[in-house]
């Protein structure tokens, strides 16, 4: 499988195509909606009450009705797995139609997620441990695994089917794992995505990491003092074929530095980020855009920054965080931000983009930025001329679980 390729440069065959992609946040559900709120300076958070007791927070809420549940997944129903069917519905006739003449056994799933479940057996719980009942909780909504699970029932599906749960890496690596499934012949189609709810555990396990913002979050900004949390759903889905849009590297790496703590000098960020860029074939200067992991707490962003400055240390890449428009999505977070990359690509290939010359990309928070941080191409205004080939996006985790993944035009 090969494309011609700008700057001589030769292309991975690791590359699978995106067939169709689906992403669901606090940005909302229509493309006119996400693209409008990343260009512009609106608030798209909720402040929310009832998730921690002593305050409100503001979280990226996603507005919009689920789907009700099915009968054939009672025992695995859940909010996390109905956001999860509210995505697919989307492209369900395009995966349909991309499936229909190959094997069941060749049809793989790989999702990412960190909440899975919980938040339904939140009040089921604390009734419990209150003594307040004696009902009888059912905890199979809740494994890891039943998200990848419920939806090869729903499908009906016999391939690989698994949860990927490293943190905020999840669903990019859960990306990973189909391109390997792929390249490694265990499957021809893979829905690869994440999908992450709001629940009063993560929101208050952040709480008592003192790690939750007071306000919207500032990535790389001077008065940065942590995370909103939020929530998302995203699928895609990969083949052997090619596509306008594809997956052209990803590169992975482990600090193991701290439990909940990056290395400071970004050594496995920038590891990661030059693992992608080797798999894919490419130089940094050949990424038009680069989506931060930018969490707005003080020590990713800085050490994060260091890693740019390694891997980026000749060119200026445009570069933003889009965590201040949907929150941090937690296990979703590498899938909803992949998302937002492919649409990039996508609005840039249609017809009326390419007539007008121009393509836009998602603005970085507008506040005043760490000086020790400066010196970065931020993106400030939306729109660009220059053409886009490759973007990149990177996801850090707790532990240093590390993922830059590069989605890219097929051809120049």
């Amino acid at each position: 499988m090969r494309h011609s390729m700008s700057n001589n440069v030769q292309q991975s065959t690791h590359a699978v195509g995106i067939q169709c992609a689906v992403g669901l946040s606090a940005l909302g559900s229509q493309q006119d909606d996400i693209r409008n709120h990343l260009t512009r300076e609106t608030n798209t958070l909720t402040l929310m009450p009832n998730l921690l007791a002593e305050r409100e927070v503001w979280v990226g809420h996603y507005p919009h009705e689920l789907v009700e549940g099915i009968d054939v997944l009672k025992e695995s129903m859940s909010r996390n797995l109905r956001f999860a069917l509210t995505a697919l519905k989307q492209i369900e006739s395009q995966v349909k139609e991309k499936t229909v003449n190959i094997e069941k056994q060749r049809l793989a799933i790989v999702m990412g997620t960190s909440t899975s479940g919980i938040q339904d057996n939140e009040q089921p719980l604390k009734a419990h441990f209150l003594g307040l009942s004696d009902e009888l909780i059912s905890y199979q909504k809740q494994e890891m695994g039943c998200l990848a699970k419920a939806l090869q029932h729903y499908l009906g599906w016999q391939g690989p089917a698994y949860t990927i749960s490293t943190a905020c890496s999840s669903s990019a690596k859960a990306m990973a794992a189909g391109q390997r499934l792929i390249n490694a012949d265990l499957a021809d189609v893979v829905l690869v995505g994440g999908v992450d709810t709001l629940c009063k555990l993560t929101l208050n396990g952040f709480n008592s990491l003192e790690s939750l913002s007071n306000g919207i979050c500032r990535p790389c900004g001077t008065q940065r003092d942590g995370i909103n949390i939020g929530e998302a759903a995203a699928l895609f889905l990969l083949s052997k074929q090619s596509a306008p849009v594809m997956l052209f590297g990803t590169g992975e790496s482990m600090d193991a530095w701290h439990i909940s703590a990056p290395h400071p000098d970004g050594k496995g960020a920038a590891e990661a980020m030059q693992k992608a860029l080797n798999m894919a074939g490419l130089k940094a200067e050949d990424i038009g855009y680069l989506n931060l992991h930018g969490t707005s707490t003080l020590q990713n962003d800085a050490m994060e920054i260091k890693a740019v400055q390694t891997v980026f240390k000749d060119y200026a890449v445009p570069l933003s965080s889009t965590k201040h428009k949907t929150g941090h999505c937690l296990g979703a977070a590498g899938a909803i931000e992949a998302f937002i990359c492919h649409q990039i690509l996508q609005d840039q290939l249609s017809q009326d983009q390419l007539s007008q010359g121009q393509c836009w990309l998602p603005v970085h928070q507008s506040g005043d930025i760490d000086p020790e941080l400066s010196g970065q191409n931020y993106v400030l205004e939306p729109s660009s001329t220059s053409r886009i080939r490759y973007v990149m996006s990177n996801s850090f985790a707790f532990g240093g679980s590390n993922i830059s993944l590069i989605l890219g035009c097929s051809q120049s």
